[in-house]
């Protein structure tokens, strides 16, 4: 009898790291774009990662080595951190994908931490690999620590937009749905935060994309099980001209 008890827990443990394993190995999920400057390639990592894949270029955001196995991702060109914080600023992840010649795009607390890339503030504009990149704010008005102060503080994390050829992507970072949303001109593509109490709730997400009025939206930054992405998604039925597709 112990015998049999031993093979089923046997059998049980290696069925469960087969099952890691592969959740581990498992591709991200891909959206395809076409822009006026070529084809545009976006891969959903999970949580805030991911990374694109335009003319040739690597262009990872906040790689995160939780959310998959970066030892099969392609080395990046370029490197975006929004801010600081462990899940977005992981830098063994950020070694494990870099080449001599990766270039970084940083907030200046994430500088302080990796000692190293371009720092960039809010309202900072350049062009990396021919693409046209702008910081925009990402911070906190409303959700705050016990002692008061915010999660992200204004002034401090960055969100980015990247010009595709004619297709602008905004990658809203770590915030809630802040008053400079409405200045960010026209957007194609945008991630959205939506996880509590750090980003934002269903109905914070909702007024945020009528403010940015994307014609392709990807909720980031959630979690599966606990997010309400279901009232999310009802939020949104009656709003024309969004498009909001669910990924990893």
């Amino acid at each position: 009898m112990k015998t049999n008890i031993f093979k089923v827990v046997l059998a049980v443990f290696s069925m469960l790291f087969v099952l890691f394993t592969n959740s581990k190995a498992e591709s991200p999920q891909k959206d395809t774009f076409q822009t006026s400057a070529g084809t545009l390639e976006v891969f959903h990592v999970g949580h805030a990662s991911l990374y694109f894949v335009f003319n040739g270029k690597v262009i990872h955001v906040d790689p995160f080595g939780k959310m998959g196995d970066y030892s099969n991702m392609p080395k990046a060109d370029l490197i975006l951190i929004t801010h600081e914080h462990g899940d977005h600023l992981d830098t063994e992840t950020i070694k494990l994908i870099s080449k001599d010649n990766t270039q970084i795009i940083i907030n200046k607390a994430g500088y302080d931490s990796l000692q190293q890339g371009r720092i960039m503030k809010n309202g900072d504009q350049t062009t990396v690999l021919d693409i046209p990149i702008k910081a925009v704010p990402a911070y906190n008005l409303v959700h705050k620590r016990d002692d008061g102060t915010a999660y992200h503080p204004r002034g401090r994390g960055n969100g980015y937009v990247l010009e595709f050829g004619d297709t602008s992507v905004y990658i809203a970072g770590d915030t809630e749905n802040i008053p400079e949303m409405e200045d960010l001109g026209e957007i194609d593509i945008a991630f959205l935060p939506m996880n509590l109490p750090y980003t934002m709730s269903p109905e914070m997400c909702k007024k945020a994309a009528l403010m940015v009025e994307p014609d392709i939206l990807f909720p980031y930054h959630y979690k599966m099980g606990e997010t309400d992405t279901g009232k999310f998604s009802k939020l949104m039925e009656n709003v024309s001209g969004i498009e909001v597709r669910f990924r990893q």
